[in-house]
C-alpha cells in the first residue's frame, strides 16, 4: 500500500497533492512531476540518467554475483563433507547477528586500503558476500536437493560442476528467486554504505543519494518532484517482485 501510494502521489498534479482531505488514488494523472524532477536535477553537472545507470549497474551486477557465489558456497557446505565445514557455517550464522552499521568502519578501512574508494567495485564486491543469502541457500539445498540424486548423477559420469548446474540449481529456483529479490532491494536502497564509500565522485552517485539530495532541499521544496524521486526508487522493486513472485509461493 505505501508503494502504491507513492506512485499515485508522483502522478498527481499540484492541486491534488495539496488537497484536503487527501485522496489515495490520483484522479488526473500527469508526468509533470517527473519532468520537474529532471529540471530540478539539471542544475547538477551530473544528469539524472547517470544516477539511474549507476544504481541499475550496481544492483544487477551485485545481485548476480551474490547469487553465483552464494549458490556455489551453499552447494559445497551442504553437499560435501570436508574439514572445517562446521566452523565455516557457524561463522556465517554468527555474522547474521551484526548489522551493517556495526561493520561500517572495518568495511570502510578495507575498501580504502584496497584503493577502491569512489569506484563501482567498492559497492559491487561487498554485495557478493551477503551472509543471509548464503545461509538461506545452504538450508534450502540441504533440505530440498536429495543426496541420492546427486550420487546417481556422479555414477552416470556427471562432473561436479555439471551436477551443480544441471541438478542442484534447477531444484533451487524458489530459493534463488527469493534471494534475488532480497539482494536486489538491499543493493538498490543501500544509502548508508553508498553514501560512505562514494564520497567525492559525483559520477558514481546512486538513486538513494540523489533522492536524499532532492528531499533535503530546504528552500522551496518541490513536493511533486520529491514524490517522483521516491517513485523512481520504488517502481523497479515492484517490477522485480512481480516477475519473481511465483517462485516465492513455491
Amino acid at each position: 500500500i505505501p508503494m502504491i501510494y507513492a506512485i499515485s502521489q508522483s502522478l498527481k498534479p499540484l492541486d491534488e497533492l495539496w488537497m484536503f482531505p487527501p485522496r489515495f488514488l490520483v484522479r488526473n494523472p500527469t508526468l509533470k512531476n517527473f519532468s520537474d524532477l529532471f529540471s530540478l536535477m539539471s542544475s547538477s553537472w551530473v544528469p539524472v540518467s547517470r544516477y539511474i545507470f549507476n544504481t541499475v549497474l550496481i544492483s544487477f551486477v551485485g545481485t548476480g554475483g551474490h547469487l553465483v557465489f552464494a549458490s556455489m558456497a551453499a552447494y559445497a557446505l551442504s553437499k560435501h563433507k570436508f574439514r572445517g565445514r562446521t566452523v565455516i557455517f557457524e561463522t556465517i550464522v554468527l555474522s547474521l547477528m551484526f548489522s551493517t552499521a556495526v561493520t561500517a568502519v572495518p568495511n570502510f578501512l578495507i575498501i580504502s586500503k584496497l584503493g577502491m574508494m569512489n569506484t563501482y567495485w567498492a559497492l559491487i564486491l561487498p554485495a557478493f558476500s551477503s551472509s543471509m543469502g548464503l545461509y538461506l541457500m545452504k538450508q534450502f539445498m540441504e533440505q530440498m536437493v536429495p543426496d541420492t540424486v546427486l550420487e546417481a548423477a556422479r555414477i552416470d559420469g556427471s562432473g561436479e560442476f555439471r551436477t551443480f548446474l544441471t541438478i542442484a540449481i534447477p531444484m533451487c529456483k524458489p530459493a534463488i528467486a527469493v534471494q534475488a529479490i532480497f539482494a536486489f532491494v538491499q543493493n538498490w536502497n543501500n544509502f548508508y554504505t553508498q553514501n560512505m564509500i562514494i564520497i567525492s565522485n559525483e559520477k558514481r552517485f546512486t538513486m538513494p543519494i540523489m533522492i536524499q539530495s532532492v528531499l533535503g532541499q530546504d528552500k522551496h521544496p518541490d513536493l511533486g518532484a520529491q514524490y517522483a524521486a521516491v517513485a523512481l526508487s520504488v517502481i523497479p522493486i515492484i517490477v522485480i517482485y512481480l516477475i519473481l513472485s511465483r517462485f516465492i509461493v513455491a
